[in-house]
């Protein structure tokens, strides 16, 4: 569940194992309001995480105990862990981790060496998206219903479980009357990303694969534009 973050300061989990880089982070986002956790290991981060319903989690990839991508995976298969973002910390080498990261579910990532600055800025981006809130309304598209104020999607009156990604990949979808959007679109619309990282193809290919394997008797209706993108066929 969401906190109201209007009228409480919302709680962002920071999981690094570097102190000086742990610290700086916690006294940042502290001076921007945010309550923050922190752990050193990632064992402990993930129960911390699942105990404490954090927000925002800022994830380190490599880590002691269990390192970030296993985190990650374990978080957005997790349905009730599923919808916190997550924000990837990580080292500027480790670009194919990134996309990994990405394609599990990861909302953002920033690269060390980072400014206090960039990083603040991608934690509001990230809470913004997530504190807007979605009509209470329900998408209905052949046998694919759509709650948006539950958070809930089933097919043929049989709830299945989607990530958040793919639940916001859908959402657009049922809401764009059968509208194309470009792989580079669906990054954009639903990760809030610019392109600096070349991943459009993957990560949305990976999300959209999933998408139509969940829908069942419904996935034909996620229809491939050759060589630009997707549609749904409402």
């Amino acid at each position: 569940m969401i906190a109201d973050m209007k009228n409480t300061p919302p709680t962002i989990l920071v999981i690094e194992d570097e102190k000086n880089i742990l610290e700086l982070i916690r006294f940042h986002l502290n001076q921007e309001g945010y309550t923050v956790l922190t752990s050193m290991r990632g064992d402990e981060g993930l129960e911390k995480v699942v105990k404490e319903k954090p927000q925002l989690v800022l994830l380190d990839l490599m880590l002691p105990g269990m390192d970030g991508l296993e985190i990650c995976k374990s978080l957005k298969q997790n349905y009730k862990t599923a919808t916190i973002p997550i924000i990837m910390i990580s080292a500027k080498s480790q670009d194919s981790d990134v996309v990994l990261g990405l394609e599990l579910g990861a909302d953002d990532y920033v690269t060390k060496p980072f400014s206090p600055r960039q990083l603040t800025a991608r934690v509001k981006a990230v809470l913004r998206r997530l504190q807007e809130k979605p009509k209470d309304r329900l998408l209905c598209v052949g046998a694919i219903e759509l709650d948006t104020a539950r958070y809930q999607v089933s097919v043929e009156n049989q709830l299945i479980e989607l990530t958040s990604k793919e639940f916001n990949i859908l959402k657009m979808f049922m809401e764009s009357g059968g509208r194309v959007f470009s792989r580079t679109s669906i990054l954009e619309k639903i990760w809030g990303h610019d392109e600096s990282l070349n991943v459009e193809d993957r990560v949305v290919d990976k999300h959209v694969g999933e998408l139509r394997r969940k829908l069942g008797s419904e996935s034909a209706r996620i229809e491939t534009i050759k060589n630009f993108g997707y549609r749904l066929e409402v």
